[in-house]
């Protein structure tokens, strides 16, 4: 998944903008239509050079545009200063809130049939899918080819969007979406989730059986796509995501994961160096924001500051873990599991 909006807060790299760097100097490089044009040549050669045929290259080629918006976008997404609590009430205005009760009416049974096929609770999946793409009211006009073409071509990150653009080019090798309806955002995700393509490939699933991923028309598709994501990943529907807890004044804050780890797989580390059982954080001091004591069943957690030691602090279970596979950002996990538990809680 690939958010378009990026916030100046202490939050992690995504696994997108951690993509290696090309040899090519962008500040330097002049973009030009000729440019691009010839690019874009090279593009398809390396695509049949690695098996796609020229009929498939020609037709996902045929309408090829150089997006300067797209370029524009990615040099200059919004930064603002952020916290949760100015944060939360515009991700998940009481607008979404009740929208997404609507939603879980309106298609209860397509959630129920996919929530029991994959063992993930439907308010978790109308959750991610409000808050990726509006219920599917967001999902992007920009051409994919067209979009993964020119940010490749602008050589920031070649490497990452030239693999994207050949695993679109898989995607409609396997006749999930005609070339001319592969629609997404500026930075090529796709469809009512916002999967990147390799995502796609990965992750999407056929949840009616016709033979197609279709996620961005197909709300069935959709659903499993975004459950069969999160099954993958490790999700368990036994347990929650996570609450938000009360300290003690005297806390020992090294036990909590720091705020900011610099990347996945340190802050994957940092979680499994702070895990505790519930009892052993009973122990510490930690209790349920109400004040009364941590549930006493056996699981364990992390504790995380999403804005550091003074603000929110949340006992993160391992589901936790898969919301932020799919998006490495204290912000947006947080957004998902308020939005869930306001479906649940009909608060």
């Amino acid at each position: 998944m690939f958010s378009t909006s990026k916030f100046r807060r202490l939050i992690f790299l995504t696994a997108f903008s951690s993509a290696a760097f090309s040899n090519v100097s962008f500040a330097q490089k002049n973009l030009t239509q000729e440019g691009f044009d010839q690019y874009v040549e090279g593009l398809k050669q390396q695509a049949i050079a690695k098996g796609f045929s020229q009929q498939l290259v020609d037709s996902a080629f045929a309408n090829v545009e150089f997006h300067k918006r797209a370029i524009k976008a990615d040099k200059n997404q919004p930064e603002r200063v952020e916290t949760l609590e100015t944060y939360l009430p515009v991700r998940v205005s009481e607008w979404k809130v009740n929208k997404a009760k609507e939603m879980m009416k309106l298609h209860h049974n397509e959630l129920q049939r996919v929530s029991k096929q994959f063992g993930v609770q439907p308010r978790f999946i109308v959750a991610l899918w409000g808050l990726e793409s509006n219920f599917g009211n967001i999902t992007g006009n920009y051409n994919v080819v067209s979009a993964l073409s020119t940010l490749a071509y602008e050589g920031r990150r070649e490497s990452f969007f030239t693999k994207q653009l050949m695993d679109a080019l898989t995607i409609l090798d396997q006749g999930h979406i005609a070339a001319e309806d592969m629609k997404g955002s500026w930075a090529g995700a796709m469809g009512h989730n916002q999967f990147m393509p390799s995502s796609f490939l990965a992750y999407a699933a056929d949840g009616d059986g016709d033979g197609k991923k279709d996620i961005w028309n197909n709300t069935t598709d959709v659903f499993a796509s975004i459950a069969n994501y999160l099954k993958s990943v490790g999700w368990d529907d036994s347990i929650t995501w996570a609450r938000q807890v009360k300290l003690p004044e005297d806390f020992d804050y090294s036990l909590a994961i720091p705020q900011n780890t610099g990347g996945r797989s340190n802050w994957l580390k940092a979680w499994k160096r702070t895990e505790m059982s519930l009892a052993d954080w009973q122990k510490a001091g930690v209790r349920r924001f109400n004040g009364q004591d941590l549930p006493k069943v056996d699981i364990t957690a992390a504790l995380v500051f999403p804005d550091g030691e003074k603000g929110r602090a949340y006992l993160a279970y391992d589901n936790y873990k898969c919301l932020m596979h799919w998006n490495l950002s204290y912000y947006f996990v947080t957004s998902v599991g308020h939005l869930a538990d306001r479906i649940k809680f009909n608060r």
